[in-house]
């Protein structure tokens, strides 16, 4: 696989188009109107659209939302300092991912790890998942600006979610974390399989400052290039 494997461009950002049903790799139908017409719940992704490179129904999860799913679909997001943890159960056959910008908070938000994670934890219990058969991934937690001399936000949010999994006891099986990069993760929720591409941080300080906003469409227009690797 190349480094043009998971290019991040606005094709893949653009919602799809109605009209006759996509046809999909194996011949499978497309589900996305589907999927966007169904009620979601509060901080639930919603972002869904045909991914042309996978040939996936795919979804985006934002800052502060997460999603799980024991369906073949593509689960994506971009992280800078912001952290994302992929757990699966490979026995239920479902998995999930949140995207939590700060270790702590106080208004009961998917922005806060603390209840980010008990959040997707719950939810996967809920569709069949055991906390003594899931498995974890996590990325993120990126140095994406320069100039810090203390622990930064990345630091921060990597600690807070290896500690919680530590204690959750749920075993963190690999991990792309820390380092200056942001990244674009892919994550198929049934298999447990992730990819990550390190982006290139050409324009470091932007990238923070629409990380905050929760604006992870400007974030994948202002970063491309970087490397694709399997977990």
């Amino acid at each position: 696989m190349g480094p043009s494997d998971l290019s991040v461009g606005s094709a893949s950002l653009r919602p799809v188009t109605s009209g006759a049903p996509k046809i999909l790799a194996g011949g499978r139908v497309s589900r996305v109107d589907e999927l966007r017409a169904q009620v979601r719940k509060p901080g639930e992704a919603s972002f869904f659209y045909a991914d042309h490179h996978f040939q996936y129904d795919a979804v985006k999860v934002l800052p502060g939302e997460y999603f799980v799913s024991g369906d073949d679909v593509l689960i994506m997001t971009v992280l800078g300092s912001c952290i994302a943890a992929c757990v699966w159960d490979g026995k239920a056959r479902v998995g999930g991912m949140n995207h939590f910008m700060l270790p702590e908070g106080e208004d009961g938000s998917g922005r806060y790890g603390s209840y980010a994670m008990e959040l997707l934890l719950n939810e996967m219990i809920k569709m069949g998942a055991r906390r003594e058969t899931m498995q974890a991934k996590v990325f993120g937690g990126g140095a994406v600006m320069a100039g810090f001399t203390t622990m930064n936000v990345g630091e921060r949010n990597t600690r807070f979610v290896l500690d919680y999994l530590s204690t959750e006891r749920i075993p963190v099986v690999s991990q792309d974390v820390l380092d200056i990069h942001p990244r674009k993760v892919c994550f198929f929720p049934v298999t447990g399989k992730a990819l990550v591409k390190r982006l290139a941080h050409a324009h470091p300080e932007a990238l923070a400052v629409e990380e905050r906003k929760g604006n992870a469409a400007q974030v994948a227009k202002t970063t491309s290039g970087g490397s694709v690797d399997l977990f």
